[in-house]
């Protein structure tokens, strides 16, 4: 199967963030946005209380201006994502970002509504290494991928436990996978696999996907779609930094 190949409108500035174009207005600080998106998983929502984000740089550690808020991690996959805030911290290196949950976590299945535990997230935050250098006078941009599907464990009991699977990147550090299943209806589980590295997400309504942050490579992409739609793979899918590979509709019927 042939694929094409574009480029992603985002510029890079470091291995693990991204520069927009707007400036600060005092030239010895950056602007960093952190944004929130999810690798989709099969519930009806997830649901993540934010109540902190903060930054480790020379300084120590500051929060950001935040969005606090109860976030249904189901409405930012297949590329979407939310601001969670900003801060304009002095430039230089950064080390870690921490992001702080409350108690207000909450899965919802097919069976109702869950309170998911949260054994450690509140007191401490859930640390992230980032360790870039930022540039005076740029606003950067770093997005937070919080796996829904590998984050929400079943306890077997009728409990759930929320153990945040969660990793930072920029559109900088790889490429990109998107195309199109038909029928829309087959919602697919979309996995591609290379050299034991595993990325996976679920067609949107429409049928499109994309998969973000993939490593350079070559990737096998496999389909498996609901019954009685057909499983497919498609072998040899090239993904190239800062490139996003286009594949053709995938017919999985």
């Amino acid at each position: 199967m042939k694929c094409k190949v574009c480029l992603i409108a985002v510029v890079g500035i470091s291995l693990l963030l991204t520069a927009g174009c707007k400036k600060s207005d005092n030239s010895g600080t950056s602007v960093l946005e952190i944004r929130l998106t999810d690798a989709p998983a099969n519930y009806e929502e997830v649901l993540v209380d934010i109540r902190d984000v903060q930054v480790e740089s020379e300084d120590g550690w500051k929060s950001l201006d935040v969005n606090q808020g109860v976030y249904n991690l189901l409405d930012f996959r297949n590329g979407l994502d939310t601001l969670l805030g900003t801060i304009e911290i002095p430039a230089g290196r950064i080390s870690q970002v921490r992001l702080v949950l409350g108690e207000n976590n909450q899965v919802r299945t097919t069976d109702g509504l869950f309170d998911l535990q949260t054994p450690s997230a509140q007191q401490s935050g859930l640390k992230l290494n980032i360790n870039a250098e930022l540039t005076a006078g740029i606003v950067y941009k770093l997005w937070i991928d919080f796996d829904a599907a590998r984050s929400v464990v079943d306890k077997g009991n009728g409990g759930f436990i929320l153990k945040p699977v969660i990793r930072a990147y920029t559109e900088v550090q790889g490429g990109a996978i998107a195309g199109t299943v038909s029928p829309a209806e087959s919602m697919p589980v979309i996995t591609a696999i290379s050299n034991g590295d595993t990325l996976s997400t679920l067609a949107a309504e429409d049928g499109n996907f994309i998969l973000r942050a993939v490593p350079t490579g070559t990737w096998s992409v496999e389909f498996k779609p609901v019954s009685p739609f057909i499983a497919d793979t498609v072998n040899g899918v090239e993904v190239q930094s800062g490139m996003v590979t286009e594949m053709d509709t995938v017919d999985l019927r």
